[in-house]
């Protein structure tokens, strides 16, 4: 269980944080509460097969959820934040000469 939190925490945290939500919240807005609430999905069935797995510690196994609405909160904050800001420059190009997904 610990193995495998740590590989998705470990590739979450290479791929996006809040902050760079944030300040590309103009062009990744559709996408990024379907990604998380993905996440907030996975996280639950491992949190849940840990409380089957340790009946007696399920109480800090819980800590799982609080993390998932600390997580929830923060990314909703820099999705709001970062729309209500959109008028500042992020940090991704989509201009013609950027990489297309599925381009040979």
């Amino acid at each position: 269980m610990v193995a495998g939190g740590l590989v998705f925490e470990i590739v979450a945290a290479m791929c996006s944080s809040p902050q760079t939500a944030e300040i590309n919240a103009d062009r990744r807005a559709e996408t990024l509460m379907k990604w998380v609430l993905i996440g907030l999905f996975v996280s639950v069935i491992y949190v849940m097969i840990a409380a089957g797995i340790d009946r007696k510690k399920w109480p800090s196994i819980l800590g799982g959820g609080l993390a998932g609405a600390i997580l929830w909160v923060a990314y909703d904050h820099a999705k709001r934040s970062g729309l209500k800001n959109s008028d500042k420059p992020g940090t991704e190009d989509y201009g013609p000469s950027s990489y297309t997904y599925g381009a040979a």
